[in-house]
């Protein structure tokens, strides 16, 4: 009875420090994408460029084309932080958008954006108000340049279940070819970015 009773106890103790094992690789293997993300945010100026790489690469969808479905009830003026941010006076016209960034049926990430349509073509304003068409997409003509002003990892090391909807967040300034700001963003990335880790 006595040997029994310990061999179900060892057996106990081998599961659970087998199951302790597979959680925390699961959950290094999670913060290591959220940082191979991170790393190729850091590298480009354009987030879009980077989530339809991500999708293509990770087969995330197919094709992997990025849209940005648009929530026209949130709404958010801009305050004198976001103004400060784009350098331009209280009366100057600053429109927001806020939008999900998709690959197929996958949330990559929520965007935040305020941006000046006066440093826009009509054409462009048009995109930005009718179409699904990420906002990098709409300004690559200006040649943008993206000014980081703060990372977030919102998913730590060892962080293990339950994940966190929100992974990584960046607040960024874009300014054109002659360095001009015309966009303010707060972009966080969901824990959609890691499907291809489950």
């Amino acid at each position: 009875m006595a040997s029994s009773f310990y061999t179900s106890g060892l057996v106990r103790a081998v599961a659970f420090g087998a199951l302790l094992a597979t959680s925390s690789a699961f959950a290094q293997n999670n913060a290591d994408t959220v940082s191979a993300l991170n790393r190729e945010l850091l590298s480009h100026d354009s987030a879009t460029v980077v989530l339809g790489q991500w999708c293509a690469s990770h087969h995330l969808a197919d094709p992997p084309v990025i849209r940005a479905q648009r929530d026209r009830d949130v709404d958010k003026p801009a305050d004198r932080r976001v103004r400060t941010r784009l350098n331009v006076t209280s009366d100057a016209p600053v429109r927001y958008r806020h939008v999900r960034l998709t690959c197929g049926d996958h949330v990559l990430s929520e965007a935040d954006n305020w941006y000046l349509p006066a440093s826009l073509s009509p054409d462009m304003n048009r995109l930005l108000e009718q179409t699904d068409t990420p906002f990098g997409v709409v300004v690559r003509p200006l040649a943008f340049h993206r000014h980081r002003l703060k990372v977030t990892r919102l998913l730590r090391n060892g962080d293990g279940l339950p994940i966190p909807h929100a992974v990584l967040r960046h607040e960024a300034v874009l300014t054109d070819a002659a360095g001009r700001p015309f966009s303010y963003v707060v972009e966080t990335y969901t824990s959609e970015v890691l499907a291809v880790s489950r």
